[in-house]
């Protein structure tokens, strides 16, 4: 199988480690973790992977301005300026936020200290108009000489699948090292490229993984016709036709909560335990969620015909800062 080129920006392999302590307490399968929260420290979370396919694209079309969009806490945003600082590119970022002057704190904060330059847009123009923003600003890049290239919402486009697909080659080589077979794999959706590239592998290898997306904003319909998308979008660079079913994509909903990153006092909570009981931080908008809702259906008995369950932790601790305050610390 020929994929597209990459760059090699992330420190892989990640590591897999068995989460001992909530396995024993859920009384359920094996539940492990694989930490992409590691792939660096800059980079760190999920999205480099994708990044390191999206930039050599741009780069073998000699782009020196990388425009991307996300959140005001964007993982995603926060890689691209770093990725663009490394390789002495320009990034320009389309931030979604209520207010012109947001707090400056956490992701948004290291997008200044990597010198990005920033966009702030309303939550209404974000959804409706920010792909006509983007190009928008593509034009008065290219208008002074500059070649720009847009990377959408999460790195997540045909190419940027590529990213997870090469993952779960990296996960095929763990297990016959750690001598474990996993039977479910469980990660976040929040733009829908990671989970689309794990589905497209999982077909590919013929793996026979049962791959699991919690969605922490929309809902399955607009996920399941996403990842649908996304793999149409990747088979201009397979050069073969892949069918996905229906049975092949498998999201969990329900764990949305108040909607995209805002949170509920029990996800909050959540988070704080499990810190406390696997020494793991996770984040309050992507993996606190998943992870939560994982936690929850297996207590339902939904996960009781898997053995091995690896989750994918996506990053984002960078964006657990500024929601500091909705923590209530106890003395242990």
């Amino acid at each position: 199988m020929i994929i597209p080129e990459h760059l090699a920006l992330a420190n892989l392999p990640t590591k897999i480690e068995k989460l001992k302590r909530l396995t024993a307490i859920l009384g359920g399968p094996n539940i492990y973790i694989k930490r992409d929260d590691q792939t660096g420290t800059e980079y760190s979370g999920n999205k480099i992977r994708k990044l390191e396919f999206t930039v050599k694209e741009a780069l073998d079309r000699k782009c020196n301005v990388l425009i991307t969009c996300g959140g005001i806490q964007s993982n995603h945003c926060r890689a691209t300026a770093a990725v663009a600082a490394k390789l002495g590119l320009k990034s320009c970022l389309v931030l979604r936020y209520s207010d012109e002057k947001p707090p400056v704190d956490g992701n948004y904060f290291l997008d200044k200290v990597l010198g990005a330059n920033i966009k702030i847009i309303t939550p209404n123009d974000y959804k409706n108009k920010r792909q006509e923003i983007m190009e928008s600003i593509k034009k008065e890049y290219d208008s002074i000489g500059y070649n720009a290239y847009i990377i959408p919402e999460g790195a997540s486009n045909g190419i940027g699948t590529f990213g997870y697909f090469n993952c779960m080659k990296e996960i095929k080589e763990q297990e016959k090292e750690l001598g474990v077979k996993f039977d479910t794999i469980v990660l976040t959706i929040g733009s829908g490229g990671t989970y689309a590239g794990m589905v497209l592998a999982n077909k590919i290898f013929n793996t026979n993984k049962r791959i699991v997306g919690v969605n922490i904003c929309d809902n399955e319909e607009i996920f399941r016709n996403r990842v649908k998308q996304l793999i149409e979008e990747s088979k201009e660079y397979l050069k073969e036709d892949v069918k996905i079913t229906d049975k092949e994509i498998n999201i969990i909903d329900g764990y949305v909560g108040r909607g995209y990153a805002l949170s509920r006092k029990e996800e909050i909570d959540f988070i704080y335990d499990f810190g406390k009981l696997e020494g793991i931080v996770l984040d309050p908008v992507y993996t606190g969620k998943c992870m939560y809702g994982l936690t929850e259906e297996i207590k339902k008995g939904k996960f009781n015909d898997s053995k091995n369950i690896l989750f994918i932790h996506t990053g984002g601790l960078f964006g657990l800062f500024p929601s500091k305050n909705l923590f209530e610390f106890k003395n242990n």
